[in-house]
């Protein structure tokens, strides 16, 4: 089912992240006093009376702005307003009608769409005559409404959602969620663009312009799936300002929600310390990972350079040397699809089960010809059988007489063999020993 839109509208600062995360009901679009902190339009599933639609929060309109970041956000309301089947178009009912209010009224009554004027910050019956003004935009009725205290937004919803087809009853098939990841600057909206094929990011040369997560679902050989655009991950000494660490906040939750990260890397700086904290998060959370060289268009190579460079990341983090590594180009699209369909792969070996029966005749033997090492008694520690007891991510446990004194360089050991045997291509594989009684 094509879900409907609803675009959020207005100049800054005037509570349109606060009404989106009211609509929504979650704390998901950065909210901050600070003028122009939503720089990209902001989608989230939602539903009222039963009718499903998807929001788009959108950055604060400034017409004729030469800011880099205003001039973005001018188009991303654009693009938001084309999309849109109801605008949302949000003033202050505290401080009035604005010029800018006027311009952007223009602009929506050109678009003929649906369009509902919402006056914020009508928090008490003292600010109701306020309303009255702003009937001079020519959009119809205004609609009174408290965001940051939820008065009348019900009776707004009703008005947004009025004329929403019946949801759909038939139930979603699973996709994969993909989280694009990695340190700010090495070209996470770049990417995104070069696989949606829309600019639904903003993208400059600033780093750190997506502060928030940006969703995209789209179709790719007959499968769906969700791209998660992401804020760029800095170290938690660096994060100074607020809206930085609630942006860090949000990349977290990003890669805690996915199936497969894409990290990038800058194939001009290689695998750097900051790459390996963004890595060690998506691995913390056993998430399947792929690691994307980006920018490999601007990088002095002979036909040795990639083999090198892969080396070098396999060997600044040896314990994940079962993540594929692959070389693209955002500017030129070099390979983009190749590391969309290698995600894709990493998603199907996520969700892989091997049958109790397929994994004891392999495993058992290969364990009996090298058995962990002895208790500090000298008693033998027998391992009995094994199953997986999950997917997604997958979970292996080996059923042992004394599983405390299998070493951890003894679980790898086992990890590398069912790796050498099924695969796991990009997977974290946990494997864990429990006590049995043999028969």
């Amino acid at each position: 089912m094509n879900k409907p839109i609803v675009a959020i509208v207005g100049r800054p600062n005037v509570g349109k992240s606060t009404l989106f995360n009211r609509i929504i009901g979650a704390r998901k679009a950065i909210v901050d006093d600070q003028p122009g902190v939503t720089r990209d339009r902001h989608y989230a599933e939602t539903d009222w009376s039963g009718r499903e639609f998807v929001l788009i929060d959108t950055g604060g309109y400034v017409p004729e702005s030469d800011d880099v970041f205003e001039r973005a956000i001018r188009e991303q309301v654009r693009i938001s307003v084309e999309e849109a089947a109801v605008i949302v178009f949000v003033v202050d009912g505290q401080e009035g009608l604005y010029p800018i209010d006027m311009e952007v009224a223009q602009l929506l009554r050109k678009s003929e769409k649906k369009v509902v004027l919402a006056v914020n910050k009508i928090d008490s019956r003292k600010y109701e005559m306020n309303q009255a003004e702003f009937y001079a935009l020519g959009l119809g009725d205004p609609h009174p409404v408290s965001a940051i205290s939820g008065r009348s937004s019900g009776d707004l919803l009703d008005v947004i959602v009025e004329g929403f087809p019946p949801p759909d009853e038939e139930e979603a098939l699973p996709h994969m969620q993909l989280a694009i990841i990695g340190r700010p600057n090495v070209g996470k909206s770049s990417i995104t663009n070069a696989i949606i094929g829309a600019e639904r990011s903003i993208v400059t040369d600033v780093p750190g312009t997506t502060r928030d997560s940006i969703d995209s679902t789209l179709t790719y050989e007959g499968r769906t799936i969700t791209l998660v655009d992401t804020a760029g991950l800095r170290r938690k000494s660096r994060v100074r300002e607020n809206v930085e660490y609630f942006s860090t906040l949000r990349t977290l939750k990003s890669i805690q929600r996915c199936d497969v990260a894409l990290c990038l890397l800058d194939g001009a700086d290689g695998m750097t310390h900051q790459d390996i904290d963004v890595l060690n998060e998506a691995i913390r959370f056993n998430k399947g990972v792929v690691i994307a060289v980006n920018k490999w268009d601007l990088v002095e190579k002979d036909h040795k350079t990639a083999d090198l460079i892969t080396k070098d990341i396999y060997a600044r983090v040896k314990m994940f040397d079962y993540i594929p590594v692959i070389f693209v180009s955002a500017m030129t699209r070099q390979r983009v699809l190749k590391a969309l369909d290698l995600c894709l792969t990493v998603y199907d070996e996520r969700a892989k089960r091997i049958p109790t029966s397929e994994l004891n005749d392999s495993i058992l033997e290969i364990l009996r010809t090298t058995p962990p090492p002895s208790t500090p008694t000298g008693k033998q520690v027998k391992i009995f059988y094994a199953t997986q007891v999950r997917e997604e991510p997958p979970v292996i446990v080996l059923f042992a007489n004394e599983p405390k004194y299998i070493p951890e360089s003894y679980r790898r050991f086992v990890e590398r063999q069912i790796r050498g045997l099924w695969g796991f291509t990009g997977v974290p594989l946990t494997v864990q020993f429990r006590r049995t009684k043999p028969e």
